[in-house]
């Protein structure tokens, strides 16, 4: 397999930056439904795509958000042409006939012995997913600003009701305005963190 180009890893990842700001341009629809058709293709475990994503796209949606906001990501968020949740389905296994076809994958997270493991899959899988999520975005052009720095009880309460979903992260989505990067934080080198056994 030959590898991307230069300037593709530039725009996934050396020259990629958390945004705080935001150019006054929208994000269409189309480009929401490309960023998802990427990332539907990572890969997780036994198929279990958990992720479940809201984008939050008017003015209405984001400030209903706002109540669960610490005060820090209020404005970065609000200022965001898209503000997507991310979160897992804590019953993903209910769709493992689906996604999971040629054996019984749904008996593996199934009923109260399987509980510890259908959680720790959910939450594993679904942040996995986030970080294609991330990746996705960028391939397609845009700016990220994932975050915490929120209520998740809120959010859950406030979006997910009713539902099997749980909140993960947030991401702020648009065209990122240079003028409101930092400068860039530094980063451990490999053999800090890394060894070859």
């Amino acid at each position: 397999m030959s590898t991307i180009s230069t300037d593709a890893m530039d725009i996934l990842f050396n020259d990629a930056r958390t945004y705080n700001g935001w150019q006054d341009k929208p994000v269409s629809e189309d480009t929401l439904k490309k960023l998802y058709d990427l990332m539907k293709m990572g890969p997780t475990s036994a198929n279990c795509c958990p992720a479940r994503i809201v984008f939050l796209t008017s003015d209405e949606a984001k400030e209903k958000l706002n109540p669960a906001l610490m005060e820090g990501n209020v404005d970065k968020t609000m200022k965001a042409p898209v503000v997507a949740l991310i979160a897992h389905d804590m019953e993903f296994h209910e769709h493992l006939p689906f996604l999971f076809p040629h054996t019984d994958a749904k008996s593996w997270f199934a009923g109260e012995k399987n509980e510890k493991n259908r959680k720790e899959t959910a939450f594993r899988n679904g942040t996995l997913q986030g970080g294609y999520f991330i990746m996705a975005a960028r391939a397609v052009g845009l700016d990220c600003g994932p975050m915490s720095g929120f209520n998740a009880d809120k959010v859950n309460d406030l979006f997910f009701e009713g539902t099997t979903h749980k909140i993960n992260f947030l991401c702020n989505l648009g065209y990122g305005d240079k003028d409101s990067l930092f400068p860039r934080s530094p980063r451990f080198e490999f053999d800090k963190v890394c060894e070859i056994i």
